[in-house]
């Protein structure tokens, strides 16, 4: 599942690519994705109207249109926007949602293999409404150590879990809360609010590394991550845990231990040095 890095990266391509375009024709071939419109409404409300800009809130990519809505995407699985100037691969073509037409003759698709991401039309009003279930952006100076450690202090949860509630950080999926808790060396099921303010600080210090690294790499790809021109993210070469179950921690050479006893996800930790 693309989580911020994949989605800022995404984000960032579109802002620099499509800014300034205009939508000049829109169609929707599978209307399963679509979310708060119908896809006549969806064609008719971009048509004619000029891109703001792209950026990411939490783990989707919202593009601004001139007259104040928001195309709002949430990737999940296998969701990707892809900017096609006529040659995208069938291997892609076939699986594309629905698409937007821009001025320059290019064409922005949203294909998703699996069908479980989806795109909305949202106002201001909605949009904001929609954005104040989140929590907080952990790359946002908002969320200081201090902040976290009041976040941490009053969960009974596993804090690998907490950091992958979107209501109290955003985010954080399963690759990157493995990557910030072995930084960190905390184990992924102690509860929350057992953490001293030294390892909050640890904490604090893995998820803004960990994910302003991977934002540097253009996000982890394994399988169907792409980026809005069908790149992959170059981070997996610098996973020290995720996906390298029963390898040695590349910490202190212990045998890495690949359980799903947190919440039923692959959760992939050190047990010598994550304490």
């Amino acid at each position: 599942m693309p989580e911020l890095p994949e989605t800022e990266t995404i984000a960032r391509d579109l802002d620099a690519e499509i800014t300034g375009r205009t939508i000049v024709a829109a169609a929707v071939t599978r209307a399963d994705v679509l979310r708060e419109v119908t896809p006549a409404q969806l064609v008719r409300r971009t048509r004619g109207r000029t891109i703001a800009r792209a950026w990411r809130r939490a783990k989707l990519v919202v593009i601004d249109l001139d007259d104040g809505e928001r195309i709002v995407v949430q990737p999940r699985f296998t969701g990707a926007l892809l900017l096609d100037a006529g040659a995208l691969p069938e291997s892609e073509r076939r699986f594309s949602t629905l698409h937007f037409d821009l001025d320059d003759g290019r064409r922005l698709h949203y294909r998703d293999i699996r069908r479980l991401g989806t795109v909305a039309l949202m106002g201001p009003a909605r949009f904001d409404e929609y954005s104040a279930t989140l929590g907080i952006e952990p790359l946002d100076p908002e969320l200081s150590a201090e902040r976290l450690s009041v976040l941490l202090r009053g969960s009974r949860q596993a804090v690998k879990k907490l950091l992958m509630d979107q209501r109290v950080i955003v985010g954080i999926g399963n690759i990157y809360a493995n990557e910030a808790l072995w930084r960190a060396g905390i184990d992924p099921s102690r509860e929350a609010r057992s953490l001293a303010r030294e390892e909050v600080d640890r904490l604090h210090d893995g998820i803004v590394s960990v994910l302003s690294e991977s934002i540097e790499a253009r996000g982890t790809s394994f399988r169907d991550y792409r980026d809005a021109s069908g790149g992959k993210g170059g981070f997996v070469e610098k996973l020290a845990v995720y996906g390298r179950g029963g390898l040695p921690c590349p910490r202190c050479g212990a045998r890495l231990v690949d359980t799903h006893a947190v919440d039923g996800r692959t959760t992939v930790f050190c047990a010598r040095c994550q304490e």
